[in-house]
Formats: C-alpha cells, structure tokens, sequence
C-alpha cells in the first residue's frame, strides 16, 4: 500500500511517536510524506520515505495531486485542531479528496492506531475490490 503521512508543526513529535511504535508495520509498505515530517521520521526509523515539499512550500498539495491519480491507499494526517493555520483550506481540500477518491484517513492518533491495525490484518484490501483497474 501507499501511505502518505503529513503532521501540522505541533503534531510533528506523535507522527515520530507513531511511527516508531508501529515501524515494523509501516516498512511493509511505500511511505511518503511532506518534507519535514518525512524528514523527521526518517531520522527516527530509518524507514524509506520518499518527500515531497514541506506542507507550507506546496508538500500537501502534492500529495493531494497523488490523492487524486489514486497514488495513495492510506493517510495519515495528524491535524491540531486547536490552532488555526493560514493552509487550513488546504486542509479541507485533502481531506475532501480523500472522500471522493474512497481514500482511508486518520487525522488523529485513535483513528490511525485503528487503521494501522487494520492494515496489518490486511482488512483494507477492500480497495482492490472497488478499483481493480489500480
């Protein structure tokens, strides 16, 4: 699978957290994210993860473009939902891509843990049912 990871500035040190916890999982499939969280990650996990632009610079915008060539399976996304942020349109665009497109997406810890539990059971495989031509 293809998971894109993305995390606002004060969620940055829980997408490390979370991907440490779960690396072995995670190594199994092609990571991407923006730059400095795939940077941070990397650092962290050693694990291969290809990065784009950082968020602010257009990161997200690129990987809402995969998002919309069905490039990507999986995101996790861990938002701050308490601070406001100038990108926060930005935000709802992804996230209203990964609606139209059937796209699975976390955007907190609870949710993710959920999913990553999932995928390692292999329960979503369910995409390869509703996009077979992928």
């Amino acid at each position: 699978m293809n998971i894109a990871l993305i995390a606002h500035d004060s969620k940055k040190e829980l997408m490390v957290q979370f991907c440490i916890a779960y690396c072995g999982i995670l190594s199994r499939h092609n990571l991407c994210a923006t730059g400095t969280t795939g940077k941070l990650v990397s650092e962290a996990t050693g694990l291969d993860i290809v990065k784009f632009l950082s968020g602010s610079q257009g990161g997200d915008q690129q990987i809402a473009s995969r998002i919309s060539y069905n490039e990507i399976d999986l995101l996790l996304f861990f938002r701050d939902p308490i601070t406001s942020k100038p990108d926060e349109i930005n935000d709802s665009t992804l996230l209203r891509l990964c609606d139209v497109h059937n796209i699975p997406v976390a955007t907190n810890i609870a949710t993710a843990e959920a999913l990553i539990h999932a995928l390692e059971r292999g329960d979503l495989d369910w995409r390869d049912i509703v996009n077979p031509v992928r």
